[in-house]
């Protein structure tokens, strides 16, 4: 048996060096290929240098940046300690924008696993984890309104006809020119969540003053919203608003 993982091992060995590849950039820079897929399934490269008496390995900025372009900005406290608690656990620093580390010839091997190791672990830690990317998106929210300086209470809950308890995210007190403003954020638009949304509105809307608006932000950086979504919501008197598209409703929100 030991034989025989010791061959697997080999073989995975020889296939992780035929699968990376390098390329020099400039006097300094060697690009490497790895075979390390992304959540894009890309290859994943990596770029070292020598650098006082060893080597600098960095991402070059590629895994922030993607999240930023993504819609995924990192720049609350938050985020930020979650940033920094994954990275500390690889032993791999942020230089600006880049994920990076310092290693000398002798760990070298360790050092690049290391890194790799993080941009994969940063990568999945803010876009593929449902849980989390449902409370960064709520985060969002959050500083979009204070942004605008859209008064609000967050967390409110509202006993519906039914008897049930039904959690919204904010409200908007009424205005001289506006009425009450109910928002619901919905991180992960399905008709699903677009139906459990709805049903909680018709469960309440009848316990509230009668010219309370419904509002659900959908979040569309990730992936384009389902035109079910959008009439599981309009069928309940929900008014869908795109992230993507917000601005368009701040002095509604903010009246």
């Amino acid at each position: 048996m030991i034989n025989e993982i010791q061959r697997l091992l080999d073989e995975y060995v020889q296939w992780l060096k035929e699968k990376t590849q390098l390329r020099r950039i400039d006097d300094d820079w060697v690009e490497i290929t790895t075979p390390y897929l992304d959540r894009h399934n890309d290859y994943l490269q990596i770029y070292a240098r020598r650098q006082n008496g060893g080597y600098t390995l960095t991402d070059a900025g590629y895994i922030l940046q993607d999240l930023e372009q993504s819609g995924c900005r990192l720049d609350t406290p938050k985020r930020e300690a979650l940033l920094l608690m994954t990275l500390n656990g690889f032993g791999v620093r942020q230089n600006r924008e880049s994920l990076e580390v310092h290693t000398s010839a002798d760990n070298f091997a360790l050092r690049k696993h290391n890194l790799i190791q993080a941009m994969l672990a940063v990568n999945d830690l803010f876009s593929l984890a449902m849980p989390m990317t449902a409370s960064l998106f709520y985060e969002d929210v959050v500083a979009w309104l204070d942004s605008h300086e859209i008064r609000y209470t967050s967390n409110v809950k509202f006993s519906g006809k039914t008897g049930y308890d039904h959690l919204f995210d904010f409200v908007i007190p009424k205005s001289r020119r506006q009425p009450e403003r109910i928002l619901k954020t919905i991180s992960n638009p399905t008709r699903e969540t677009a139906t459990a949304v709805a049903f909680s509105w018709i469960d309440t809307k009848e316990v509230r003053p009668a010219d309370s608006k419904v509002y659900a932000l959908l979040n569309d950086m990730e992936r384009p919203v389902s035109a079910n979504v959008l009439d599981a919501l309009k069928n309940y008197e929900v008014t869908p608003i795109y992230w993507s598209k917000r601005e368009l409703v701040v002095e509604e929100l903010a009246a």
